[in-house]
């Protein structure tokens, strides 16, 4: 993977810059956390380079500092939202953070439940957290939100929500997703501090849109598209360029609502000029981190395509608007780019169209593009990604790396015992029994030292991929898209 961004960089000024926003307060800041704390593949994917597990890293210099919240909104809880990168619902996600970050030897203090109205599955999962020995906090409605200031901000409003005991400078605030509650969380908790006498802070860590970055930037574009479902916008920051006559990028949601935050905080604080514009507010370092735009911009352009690519495919399966792909296709249209520019693409039509089965086809970072065909024992993807790991070990085509005696047991269990259709290996299959072959064969063990070098590759199927296939190479770091094509006319494609 050619790399355009600087990790060690951007870890070095994020935990300067955040340093110094703590120091501009009492020693409490209120600090919400947007985007993904672990597993950002966006943000690694539009500028490689950047780990995806770079917020933790950060976090990791200030754990004597820092301790976590995490925000989930009772709605998600009881609709069951699903993260859609890893397919598991909301409050999954929270315990599987809580996990994760405790792992990292970080301090997660409470889980709040916002927006509380008396949701049974919300009260379900308190239940459940409280009797694991976690705090849980619930928050409701905020009365007089988001015009009556003066109820806002008194013990009708804010007030009303409980007090959650922190102990270290830097609180940060987090959540499975969007919409879930951390910035009323944030401001909750400074009301009650300033009740309390300490003059505590606010600030907002996001990665996107880049503040820095022109406004047609394809990184920021790349943030456009990916929440087009969510009709974002970026924009210039007007109170910034009012206040500073200096140009800066933030996004429609941000700038509608700055006016209605800055009258809160103000009200709170008693300090009309802490904030002048919602860029004022960020701390986020991104921008000066990036050492080389043409490869960013390139990997930014590649992520429009790919989230058409999935928008496509979500309408086709009931699970997005074709409004969405139409938006992404607007922005593609700007950056003056197509599908057909992932060479990975045409290239796997004309071989599906040959094969006339579902094929998977790869590039590898050398260019090679290698595919795999739908088979009787395993799948197409199964297919590539063998065929990929020949290629790499430069093993020849016509040796098996799972010979019939292992493959065909567990197709027969699959088929028979499991009573799964046809049988077929997935590609987690696939690999597990590469692995179990690995022990008597050096050839397979030798293919899978080559799975590495698969990640940062791109790839695409001639049709939609069952999900666990579809999963298993995003796990592997492989940027995979499909057709908006059904493998099969059977209802149930899983």
């Amino acid at each position: 993977m050619k790399i355009g961004f600087d990790n060690k960089k951007y870890i070095k000024l994020q935990t300067e810059k955040i340093m110094e926003r703590i120091s501009k307060f009492d020693s409490k800041l209120y600090m919400e956390f947007g985007g993904k704390l672990f597993d950002d593949l966006h943000a690694s994917r539009v500028l490689p380079g950047f780990e995806p597990d770079v917020k933790i890293q950060i976090l990791k210099k200030l754990k004597d500092k820092a301790e976590i919240i995490i925000v989930i909104s009772a709605n998600d809880i009881e609709k069951h939202k699903v993260r859609a990168d890893y397919s598991i619902t909301y409050d999954f996600e929270v315990l599987r953070q809580m996990d994760n970050l405790r792992a990292e030897g970080l301090t997660v203090s409470a889980v709040v439940i916002t927006l509380f109205n008396g949701q049974p599955s919300a009260q379900k999962f308190a239940t459940k957290l409280e009797r694991r020995g976690e705090k849980v906090y619930f928050h409701h409605y905020t009365k007089g939100y988001p015009n009556d200031v003066k109820t806002i901000v008194s013990d009708e409003g804010y007030g009303a929500n409980p007090y959650i005991e922190t102990t270290k400078p830097l609180v940060v605030i987090t959540a499975p997703g969007p919409g879930s509650g951390k910035l009323a969380t944030c401001l909750s908790q400074l009301y009650h501090e300033y009740k309390r006498g300490v003059k505590a802070g606010y600030a907002k860590f996001e990665t996107f849109p880049i503040w820095s970055l022109d406004l047609k930037h394809p990184v920021n574009i790349a943030y456009e598209a990916a929440t087009a479902d969510l009709k974002d916008i970026n924009m210039i920051d007007s109170f910034h360029l009012k206040a500073y006559g200096e140009v800066a990028v933030n996004y429609n949601r941000d700038l509608e609502c700055f006016p209605v935050v800055s009258n809160i905080i103000t009200k709170i604080t008693g300090d009309s000029k802490l904030y002048q514009s919602p860029t004022d507010m960020g701390v986020n370092m991104a921008g000066f981190a990036i050492k080389n735009d043409k490869i960013v911009r390139r990997a930014a352009e590649f992520e429009v395509i790919r989230r058409y690519q999935k928008a496509l495919v979500d309408f086709k399966l009931g699970q997005g608007s074709l409004e969405t792909a139409q938006r992404i296709e607007l922005l593609m249209s700007e950056l003056k780019i197509s599908p057909a520019d992932r060479e990975i693409v045409p290239k796997t039509a004309r071989m599906a169209k040959d094969f006339s089965v579902p094929v998977v086809g790869l590039q590898l970072e050398n260019g090679t593009c290698v595919f795999g065909k739908n088979k009787d024992h395993i799948s197409a993807a199964s297919a590539c990604v063998l065929n990929a790991l020949k290629t790499i070990a430069k093993i020849d085509d016509k040796i098996e790396l799972i010979p019939e005696n292992i493959l065909l047991p567990v197709c027969e269990v699959k088929r028979d015992r499991l009573k799964v259709r046809n049988g077929q290996l997935s590609l987690k299959d696939t690999l597990l029994a590469l692995a179990i072959s690995s022990s008597v064969n050096p050839l397979a063990k030798c293919a899978i030292n080559g799975l590495d070098n698969l990640k940062g590759c791109e790839a695409h199927s001639s049709c939609i991929l069952a999900s666990e296939d579809d999963q298993t190479l995003k796990q592997l770091g492989v940027y995979i898209t499909c057709d908006p094509k059904f493998s099969s006319k059977n209802l149930y494609q899983n």
